[in-house]
């Protein structure tokens, strides 16, 4: 029996269907992986926060969304988003507060408002962003005032060893069996960023159910240069499918 079918007598051959069923990733806290990057905030959402308010800041993939969903699941927390947030309406009246991507609310004023309106009703606010608030460009002087108040906790990026614990859960959650080189190859030429990591496994998922393949060093050197994907060196990534490279991850 060959791979190929023909229809109307024009072969084609035969690949792995794809069903649309969307991989959305999880805030399950047993999902959560503490390192040293992210201890400082882990140890902060276990205390009280000088007036009940506490912002967590670092860069995208560094697991801080994570860490509210967390949060607020634990304490019932009322979730919101930045770029959503128009009006003052789905502020509850006493609980807790949650507002992931702080720093991207599209009104300055509104964003003063919210933080008034959590003082006055006496929440408890869990605040995240990418950067700290000292940084934002905030022109009124009231809502600069109140964001320098906020105790504010950085997480870090994070480290060789949970970017490589990232990826193996990652490919774990998917079921995908990669050999280590190819793991190793794959850590020392995505960015350093667990979302880079994720963008990766989808694609490297996608591509072996299509090409029934499974996933070496030279698949996976195909899929990084496939158009829209963000991060790796098309040279390196090139060059380095073609030879074994002579480096060995300090993390291995």
């Amino acid at each position: 029996m060959t791979g190929f079918l023909a229809i109307d007598g024009a072969p084609f051959e035969h690949r792995q269907l794809l069903l649309p069923f969307p991989y959305a990733p999880g805030y399950d806290s047993r999902d959560f992986l503490p390192a040293e990057s992210n201890l400082e905030a882990l140890a902060w959402l276990e205390t009280e926060w000088p007036d009940n308010r506490l912002l967590l800041w670092g860069p995208d993939g560094c697991g801080k969304s994570h860490l509210l969903h967390i949060w607020a699941e634990r304490t019932g927390a009322k979730i919101l988003i930045g770029p959503m947030l128009h009006n003052l309406d789905d502020i509850p009246e006493s609980g807790d507060l949650a507002l992931d991507d702080a720093d991207t609310v599209g009104s300055e004023a509104l964003l003063l408002h919210m933080l008034n309106t959590a003082r006055d009703r006496g929440l408890r606010l869990l605040l995240v962003a990418r950067t700290a608030p000292s940084r934002w460009p905030v022109r009124l002087p009231d809502l600069s005032s109140r964001l320098r108040a906020i105790a504010a906790v950085e997480i870090k990026p994070p480290s060789d060893d949970l970017l490589a614990a990232v990826l193996m859960r990652l490919l774990s959650d998917r079921q995908l069996n990669i050999a280590l080189p190819v793991q190793d190859w794959l850590l020392t030429r995505l960015p350093r960023s667990p979302a880079a990591l994720l963008q990766a496994v989808v694609r490297l998922d996608k591509a072996s159910l299509s090409s029934g393949k499974a996933i070496t060093r030279s698949l996976a050197a195909k899929v990084l240069l496939e158009p829209g994907f963000e991060g790796a060196d098309p040279d390196d990534v090139f060059m380095s499918a073609i030879a074994p490279s002579s480096q060995t991850p300090s993390f291995l």
